[in-house]
Formats: C-alpha cells, sequence, structure tokens
C-alpha cells in the first residue's frame, strides 16, 4: 500500500512542470472529469487521481509530454479523451492557433470581483484564452490602491490569496503574480474609454448589480474597447445562462449575458438531472443563506422588508427568485417550482432544500447513485459535487468549486416524494462557474477572429 502511494506520488510530482509548462506557454487546461488539473499543488492532484485509480498516470505523463510538442493553444484538453481514445485531430479542431487573449475587465471589486480575479489569477490554474486586463472601481480615499491590494491578498472566509499581489501607485495598477492589471476609477460606465488604456475587444462583467437589464448595461457595450458583457446576477432580458446546462444555447448574437444566481447555479444541475431521469411534477425550494454586504450588521433602515435587521444575530426571513429563474434554464420546469429564503448568520456557504413532487416513485438509493454518477462525468463534475460525510458541516464547503453539492446522507424520499439537501459555496462555487462561463465566451470569441482571418486570407 505504501509503495503504491508513494509511487503515484512521484508520477504526480513528474506532472507539475508538465501542467505548468503547458498552461504558461500553450494556454492549455488540463481536465480530468471536469476537474481541472493545477500545477500548483501535488496534495490536490493526489485528491483528484484518489477518485480515479483506473487512470494510468505513466499515460498520462506521456500524453501530456507529447502535447507540449504540438501547436495546440487556447483549449480545454480532456484527459480520458487524450490517453483513451488518442483523440488530437479532435483536439486541433477545438484548438485556437493564436497568440491572442481576450482581455477581461471586472467593473466592481467586491465580494466576487476579488474572487474571480483570485481565480483568473491562481497558480497553477490556466483559463485559456484570456487574461485579466483591467478592474474599475470608485476611488475611496488616498490609499485606495493598497486597500485593494490588501483585500485582495487577505480575505476573513477564504484565507490569504496563494500568489505575490503588489500596487504599483505609479502606473495605478495592481501586479498580481507579475501581471500588470490595470486599476480605472470611474462613477460610471460612460466615464471609461478603454481604448484610452490600450484594451480593446474586451469581455467586461459587471459584479456590481447596479444594472440588471439589457438597456442598463448596454452602457457597457457602448464603450469604446467592449465586445461583451457578463452580469454577476439575475438578468433581464437576456439569456440566464447556469454553466453545464444551457451554455450551449449561447450564440454570437448575444454580446450580454446573465450568470444568473448563486442559488440558481446551486440548485439547476441537479434539478435538471432529475427532471431528465424522472420527471418533475412540482417543487419547492427553500434556501438557508449566509448573510450578505446589502442587509445591516445593526438594526437600521433597509429599503427591503427585514433586511433592516443585524444579519449577524437574525435568521432574516426574505425572497429569492431563484427557483422560478431555473426555468430560463430548464423551460420545462417553468411554472412549478415556488421559493423562499432565510438569511441566516453565517458568513459563506449556503444549503438549498429541494422538496420534489416527481413522476416518479423513487428510492434514496436510485436518487444518490443517479446524482453520484453524474458527479464524476466531465459534463456536470464542475457543478455537481457529492458528499458522503456523516460529520458534513457548511464551514467543510468553505472553497468548493462546484455550485452545489448534494449531502447525499440527508436524502429523503416517500414515493414520489423526494428532499434533497444541497450545499454551496455561494461565493467561490459560483465565481468557479462565472469563470467557465467567461472561458467559453473567450473560447468563441477567438474562434470567431480565427474563422474571419480565414476568410480574408482566403478571398
Amino acid at each position: 500500500m505504501t509503495n503504491t502511494w508513494l509511487q503515484t506520488l512521484s508520477h504526480v510530482e513528474s506532472l507539475i512542470p508538465v501542467l505548468g509548462k503547458l498552461g504558461r506557454e500553450q494556454e492549455v487546461k488540463v481536465e480530468l472529469a471536469g476537474q481541472p488539473l493545477m500545477s500548483d499543488s501535488v496534495t490536490a492532484l493526489m485528491t483528484i487521481f484518489d477518485q480515479y485509480p483506473e487512470v494510468d498516470l505513466v499515460k498520462v505523463l506521456q500524453a501530456l509530454t507529447n502535447l507540449q510538442s504540438t501547436p495546440i493553444r487556447n483549449t480545454t484538453v480532456d484527459l480520458e479523451s487524450l490517453i483513451v481514445d488518442n483523440d488530437v485531430e479532435s483536439l486541433f479542431a477545438h484548438s485556437v492557433s493564436s497568440t491572442t487573449q481576450i482581455p477581461v475587465v471586472l467593473y466592481g471589486f467586491g465580494r466576487i470581483g476579488r474572487l474571480l480575479a483570485r481565480r483568473m489569477c491562481a497558480l497553477g490554474h490556466t483559463t485559456p484564452g484570456m487574461k485579466l486586463a483591467a478592474i474599475v472601481v470608485r476611488r475611496a480615499g488616498d490609499k485606495d490602491l493598497k486597500k485593494r491590494a490588501s483585500l485582495l491578498k487577505f480575505d476573513s472566509v477564504h484565507g490569504g490569496y496563494d500568489g505575490v499581489v503588489k500596487a504599483d501607485e505609479e502606473n495605478s495598477s495592481l501586479v498580481i503574480n507579475g501581471q500588470p492589471v490595470k486599476v480605472i476609477y470611474a462613477s460610471h460606465p460612460s466615464e471609461v474609454n478603454y481604448d484610452e488604456h490600450g484594451i480593446n475587444d474586451a469581455l467586461l462583467v459587471d459584479n456590481t448589480g447596479m444594472w440588471r437589464d439589457h438597456d442598463g448595461l448596454s452602457v457597457h457595450l457602448d464603450r469604446p474597447g467592449i465586445d461583451r458583457v457578463v452580469l454577476t446576477a439575475p438578468g433581464k432580458q437576456m439569456k440566464n445562462v447556469v454553466y453545464g446546462v444551457n451554455n450551449a444555447d449561447i450564440s454570437e448574437e448575444d454580446r450580454i449575458v446573465s450568470a444568473a444566481s448563486c442559488t440558481t447555479n446551486a440548485i439547476t444541475p441537479i434539478l435538471s438531472v432529475l427532471e431528465k431521469e424522472y420527471g418533475i411534477e412540482s417543487g419547492h425550494v427553500e434556501t438557508v443563506h449566509a448573510y450578505t454586504n446589502d442587509q445591516n450588521l445593526i438594526d437600521n433602515v433597509h429599503k427591503g422588508d427585514r433586511r433592516g435587521r443585524a444579519a449577524a444575530l437574525n435568521m432574516v426571513m426574505t425572497e429569492t427568485g431563484a427557483a422560478k429563474a431555473v426555468s430560463k434554464a430548464i423551460p420545462s420546469l417553468e411554472g412549478k417550482l415556488s421559493g423562499s429564503a432565510i438569511r441566516v448568520p453565517v458568513i459563506n456557504v449556503s444549503i438549498a432544500v429541494l422538496s420534489l413532487r416527481l413522476e416518479k416513485e423513487v428510492t434514496v438509493e436510485k436518487i444518490n447513485n443517479l446524482l453520484k454518477s453524474v458527479s464524476k462525468t466531465s459534463e456536470l463534475s464542475g457543478q455537481i459535487g457529492f458528499s458522503e460525510e456523516a460529520d458534513a458541516v457548511s464551514s467543510d464547503f468553505i472553497g468548493s468549486a462546484q455550485a452545489g453539492v448534494l449531502d447525499s446522507l440527508s436524502t429523503k424520499v416517500r414515493g414520489n416524494q423526494a428532499t434533497l439537501y444541497v450545499w454551496y459555496d455561494n461565493e467561490f462555487g459560483y465565481s468557479c462557474q462565472v469563470v467557465r462561463l467567461m472561458e467559453q465566451l473567450a473560447k468563441q470569441a477567438l474562434s470567431s477572429d480565427s474563422e474571419t482571418h480565414k476568410e480574408v486570407a482566403a478571398a
């Protein structure tokens, strides 16, 4: 047993430099069943490969080493397809042979904005075809830049950022792992000309939530240098996308898209599986949600009912549109789900309780086995996690990269009545979903540019 473990450790240690070089030099992200293989942590790789003992690490190392000698760039590689199917031609078809990277602008740098920056700039993590170019915020005093750097580096929930962050006052930039990221100060989108900062055809991610309809967000598109907009909140008059469920519906014409909400992302993948396998007649979604920055820390006036009461002392009844929003990703569930929410005195990680009437009678074993199986597939492993831990509590899921994690030991079934409990890191898990969506849009933009160049060359 020890020898086997040490052999695996040796193989994994050999993978680290290969994965790092593929990411740095070719913008290639390697995934196993949808889970990214990052080059910064032996422990993280050991944990992933432990789930898939059938994977031959000798073949993995050989396949990735061979990949280094190809011109494949700006793509995500499914490791299983590479070593089992040896489908290099398919990789070429999905690869964009270009050194171009789509610049990303984060409009707003609060909880989600900083986690997006952490994820995009994480050591060992590759985001094919895009780079963080700028952050737009309102100036908060003379020491704003240093404070922004400090908030990125240190976080009370997620701990210290494993990277190097410096404030470059002279160039109004944050230097993250050696990469300068321009900090632009503005009070309104109309004040910014991105061309003047050398930013062109950028993907802008609005984290402020100030504008949630197409007309409001179109102000970003009107600015020089911006090509596409992603909203990190539920949106109106645009596609609300839950990556892994309906992201294939995005077309070139969708210049503004919403990444929906954290709760919608947590529950929709699981609901999509249950709807496909058993059919859902009706249901209710109750989310027990960590308090957020839009609540008051102490009792005071608030525009929303009950949210003015002290967040860290009370359970606060409120509303959620997540249940209704599910139908935007799964049209067959239109009008079938209701929802409500309770904000509770924890700073992060929430749980959604899905009370469902299915079209077929099921058992706890059938539901759990189904969701455990899909949680290991490349299509949904990033969206659906599976917990079998008897002592699991909310803080155990801080830092979970999945959109939602089924607490399998809590699943209840009576006939066709099923109750499921889904944990989710409403900050980091959601941010990972947003980054996945961004990667798709960047790849789409690069593919479009590549086709345009081919047409011009042929003419």
